[in-house]
C-alpha cells in the first residue's frame, strides 16, 4: 500500500469513529427505541382491539441478550458481504494475471 491509501484508510476510520461517538457523547438522557416499539404504538392507536396472531418462539432473558444476538447477526452479515467482495476482487485479480 502506498502512503495515500494508508492516509485515506486512516481518515475514513477516524470519520467512522467520530460518527459513532459524537451522537452518543452529545445526546444525553435519550431513549434509543427500535422500530418494533414504535410500530406497536401506531397499531394500538389505529386499532385498539388488535391482538397479535403470532408470538416469539424464544424470548431472550434480557435486553442484553437481544443486543448480543443483533450484534452477532450484524457481524455475520458483514462477514458474508466482506467475503463476497474479497472473492470478487481476488477473482478479478487472478483472472487478469492468467490473461498475461
Amino acid at each position: 500500500m502506498n502512503k495515500k491509501t494508508v492516509t485515506l484508510i486512516t481518515v475514513l476510520l477516524l470519520l467512522c469513529v467520530v460518527i459513532a461517538v459524537v451522537p452518543l457523547a452529545t445526546i444525553h438522557d435519550s431513549e434509543f427505541g427500535g422500530a418494533d416499539g414504535q410500530a406497536e404504538e401506531v397499531i394500538a392507536t389505529i386499532a385498539p382491539n388488535y391482538e397479535p396472531w403470532a408470538e416469539s418462539l424464544l424470548e431472550p432473558p434480557g435486553g442484553e441478550t437481544e443486543s448480543l444476538l443483533f450484534c452477532l447477526q450484524a457481524a455475520f452479515g458483514a462477514l458474508i458481504i466482506g467475503y463476497g467482495f474479497g472473492y470478487l476482487v481476488a477473482r478479478k485479480n487472478f483472472s487478469q494475471k492468467d490473461a498475461r
